[in-house]
C-alpha cells in the first residue's frame, strides 16, 4: 500500500444545498480537488442528482446534499458552481463524462479545467480492459474498495454511515491515483492527448444530453 500518497482520513462534513463560504475559500487555494456525484441512477433526465462529494489533498471532505428538485436552478449562483468554474483549480473525476453531465444538467455548471482518471487509465493501462475506480485503487494503491453502497438509495432522508464512508472514499482515493497516473501519462508521452480529450469532454457530454451516439462512425 502506498500510504505516503494517501490523504488524511478526516470526518466528512455534510452541507445542505451548497458549500459554505469558508469551505469554498479553502478549496480555492488548492491546485487539485477531487469531485464525485451520487444520483438516483444512471439516466440523466430521470435520475436526479442527490449528492456532490469534494475532497482536497488535506483530506477535507465535503458532501453537498440536494434533497429535492427545488434546489435545482441552473440560473442561480452557488459556491459549488464558483468552485467548478475556477480556472486555477483542476477538477479531478473518475469517469468525468457522467459527473460533468450531471453537474451541467442539474446545476448549470460548466466544469473547467477537468482531469479524468478513467480516460488516463485507458491511455496508459492498455494491458487491461478494467478501468473502474475499484480496479485502479487495487492496482495503483493496493487497496480494496468496498463498493457495496454504490447502488444504494442516495435520496433517502438519512444517509447511512456506510453510504457516507463509501462516498468519502471515492474522492479520497482519486487524489493519490492522480499523482501516480500523471507520472504514467508522462512516461508514455500521452499527457497532451489526455489534456485534449478532457477539453473535449463538455462537447461529448452535450452530445449525450441531445441523444447522439457514435457521431464519428461512418
Amino acid at each position: 500500500m502506498k500510504t505516503d500518497l494517501l490523504v488524511k482520513h478526516r470526518k466528512p462534513e455534510l452541507f445542505e444545498g451548497d458549500l459554505p463560504d469558508d469551505r469554498l475559500r479553502h478549496y480555492l487555494t488548492k491546485k487539485v480537488i477531487a469531485i464525485d456525484t451520487e444520483t438516483r441512477g444512471l439516466i440523466l433526465r430521470r435520475d436526479r442528482l442527490c449528492l456532490v462529494q469534494i475532497c482536497d489533498d488535506e483530506g477535507v471532505v465535503s458532501f453537498v446534499r440536494y434533497k429535492d428538485k427545488s434546489l435545482f436552478d441552473p440560473s442561480l449562483p452557488s459556491n459549488v458552481k464558483t468552485l467548478c468554474h475556477a480556472e486555477n483549480v483542476i477538477k479531478l473525476f473518475h469517469y468525468a463524462r457522467f459527473d460533468v453531465s450531471v453537474l451541467k444538467y442539474y446545476l448549470g455548471i460548466d466544469v473547467n479545467p477537468i482531469f479524468c482518471t478513467k480516460i488516463a487509465s485507458k491511455l496508459v493501462r492498455t494491458y487491461t480492459d478494467k478501468h473502474s475506480l475499484k480496479e485502479l485503487t487495487r492496482e495503483l494503491l493496493a487497496i480494496e474498495l468496498d463498493k457495496s453502497d454504490q447502488t444504494s438509495d442516495w435520496a433517502q432522508p438519512h444517509l447511512t454511515e456506510s453510504q457516507l464512508e463509501y462516498a468519502a472514499n471515492d474522492v479520497r482515493m482519486l487524489l493519490p491515483i492522480y499523482q501516480i497516473i500523471v507520472e504514467l501519462l508522462e512516461r508514455e508521452e500521452r499527457t497532451d492527448v489526455h489534456a485534449e480529450l478532457c477539453r473535449a469532454l463538455p462537447t461529448i457530454c452535450e452530445l449525450d444530453r441531445l441523444g447522439y451516439r457514435d457521431i464519428f462512425e461512418h
